[in-house]
């Protein structure tokens, strides 16, 4: 299963989600913190993605949402054609707010040269010009991708999903019964604040 949808739409809740019905473990960004090697591996996909190793980048992992997969969504869609996609979506304006007060947030100066900000730069920040605080872009980018997706996915092996739709288009989707209780929602900005802002300042230098 491959995740279209940018990161701060739901995709660590959709990560869970996924790990809880069968298909994980799931590739999120916050597994290129737990391997040291991920960054590399990114910024070499980025340079030629279309000979990018994927097989070596998942190894170990059934599915994968957020970035960095995110950016090269097609190219992991025709590499894996048996797999579903499943874009996940949110109100454009509450996006970018949650954008600036976790992902995006100014962190002050980083090292170009370190791995993870390397990765950054070469994976997230050139979607959108590097222009991270401009409301504008970053919004019109967003809804660009939303677009390409469809456009670009057919629809009988898309899902476009709102995390807050919880287990029955998403059960429906993957044939898969529903789990009891409530879908997972996690992340907020409260909790990526106490609990991944912390391995980003340690990544970014």
């Amino acid at each position: 299963m491959i995740g279209s949808g940018f990161g701060r739409t739901g995709t660590m809740s959709l990560k869970l989600a996924l790990e809880q019905i069968g298909l994980g473990p799931c590739y999120h960004m916050v597994e290129v913190f737990k391997n040291p090697a991920a960054p590399d591996m990114w910024s070499a996909a980025a340079d030629d993605p279309a000979h990018a190793d994927w097989g070596k980048i998942f190894d170990g992992y059934n599915s994968t949402v957020d970035w960095p997969n995110a950016t090269y969504y097609k190219e992991l869609a025709d590499a894996y054609p048996a797999a579903k996609v499943i874009h996940t979506e949110r109100d454009a304006e509450d996006w970018y707010a949650s954008t600036q007060a976790t992902i995006f947030a100014d962190r002050g100066p980083m090292d170009p040269e370190a791995p993870f900000p390397r990765m950054l730069g070469k994976v997230i920040f050139p979607l959108f010009d590097g222009r991270m605080g401009d409301k504008d872009r970053l919004i019109s980018v967003y809804k660009a991708h939303n677009a390409k997706v469809r456009e670009t996915i057919p629809p009988e092996r898309l899902l476009v999903y709102h995390v807050a739709d919880g287990w029955g288009p998403l059960c429906d989707f993957l044939g898969v019964a529903e789990p009891q209780g409530e879908t997972p929602k996690v992340n907020s900005r409260e909790e990526f604040g106490a609990h991944i802002a912390a391995q980003v300042e340690e990544a970014m230098n």
